[in-house]
């Protein structure tokens, strides 16, 4: 309930950062993959980023988040129960599209609304499962969050561990990240 009521605010705050534009973000820093048809990925549409139960403004969330990953920076300190994720960027658009998403994804996983994306890890999984043994703790910085998640179950401590660890190579490498996964994952 706490962290509802930390992204409700930090929400209510980020909107009035919208209003700024994206400041650095006509730099171009889209990634490159496939499409159906092989001709390259549909970085427009990205239709992977829909989902069963997915807003069309969650999905615009990740789209921005991967058309401008490069503007992303991430640091990821694996805990013995869990994991302390700082996520930031000086973008301030960026910021309220990636302090959204974040504090969305902790209310549905402590809600248990597992949006299904199609490109979706399943590490994802065990957490909307066992989201009742998930503590999160979230501190705003300027530009982002620190994110602190710990389990007493061993099992969801590995998820958190992989997840923060996909999130992170997904901030660092965009749609190729997923691509790769997603190869891995299905064969």
């Amino acid at each position: 309930m706490r962290a509802i009521l930390i992204c409700l605010s930090l929400l209510m705050a980020g909107s009035a950062m919208a209003q700024s534009g994206h400041g650095s973000m006509g730099h171009g820093v889209m990634g490159h993959g496939h499409g159906a048809d092989g001709t390259g990925h549909d970085m427009v549409n990205m239709p992977g980023l829909r989902g069963k139960d997915a807003t069309p403004e969650e999905s615009a969330e990740m789209a921005e988040m991967f058309r401008y990953f490069a503007l992303i920076e991430r640091d990821v300190e694996n805990l013995p129960n869990g994991i302390r994720a700082t996520t930031r960027t000086e973008d301030e658009a960026l910021a309220t599209a990636l302090i959204s998403h974040i504090t969305g994804m902790i209310a549905r996983v402590e809600e248990g609304r597992d949006p299904q994306v199609f490109i979706q890890s399943p590490t994802l999984d065990i957490l909307f499962e066992r989201r009742d043994a998930i503590v999160t703790e979230i501190e705003a910085i300027d530009g982002g969050l620190i994110v602190t998640q710990t389990s007493d179950d061993p099992e969801v401590v590995a998820a958190l561990h992989t997840h923060a660890a996909e999130v992170s190579d997904m901030a660092l490498r965009g749609m190729d990240a997923v691509h790769e996964r997603m190869m891995k994952t299905n064969h």
